[in-house]
């Protein structure tokens, strides 16, 4: 085993252990920076693998920005900063549909290639890449960029219930707070020659 091979399996751990407190913490902002240090470790082992450009394009999308919207639309839709008791909920369903999901990976992926190596092909460049993701790929990477500024515009409506209300409900909401309003007033509905009964 080679120091490369050490490295590697280290940050993989880093990225295992910080993608798990992602989805058990119950601070939403300390999941987000969670987020970071996974993401930052998967660059890490990018570097590793000698795919410089991967581990940078892996830096700037992913680290600085995907997770900086996160904490937008956290910030936007007023969520909870400190320990939420709704991100409380029964891990066994997830980890169940997760264990599924990894084992049917594993074995698609052992019957697809078995136990023998796969040659690989050489090394790309940044302009194979470049012409890989703005030929064959551009049409789902439009659709994921409209896919994440669905779910902002998403989260934003969802955090404001005043967003799409018809006019009536707003007034019938305005002449509610104003007769609770006059209940507390001296001499009010709710007092008599500005004494309370």
């Amino acid at each position: 085993m080679t120091g490369a091979d050490v490295l590697l399996l280290a940050l993989g751990a880093v990225t295992v252990g910080a993608g798990a407190l992602v989805v058990t913490t119950r601070h939403l902002v300390r999941a987000g920076l969670y987020l970071v240090v996974c993401l930052g470790a998967l660059a890490g082992s990018y570097l590793v693998l000698t795919a410089e450009l991967v581990a940078w394009v892996q830096v700037l999308i992913y680290v600085g920005a995907v997770v900086v919207l996160l904490l937008f639309a956290v910030m936007l839709t007023r969520a909870p900063i400190g320990a939420s008791d709704d991100l409380d909920r029964p891990g066994w369903p997830a980890a169940l549909i997760g264990g599924g999901v990894g084992l049917g990976l594993t074995g698609l992926l052992v019957d697809a290639f078995g136990w023998y190596r796969v040659a690989l092909p050489e090394p790309g460049t940044a302009e194979r890449l470049g012409e890989q993701v703005f030929r064959s790929w551009v049409l789902p990477f439009e659709v994921l960029s409209v896919l994440l500024l669905a779910a902002l515009v998403g989260a934003i409506v969802l955090s404001r219930p005043d967003i799409g209300r018809r006019p009536a409900d707003a007034t019938r909401g305005d002449a509610t707070r104003a007769a609770r309003a006059d209940l507390g007033r001296p001499g009010g509905p709710g007092t008599r020659g500005g004494r309370s009964r």
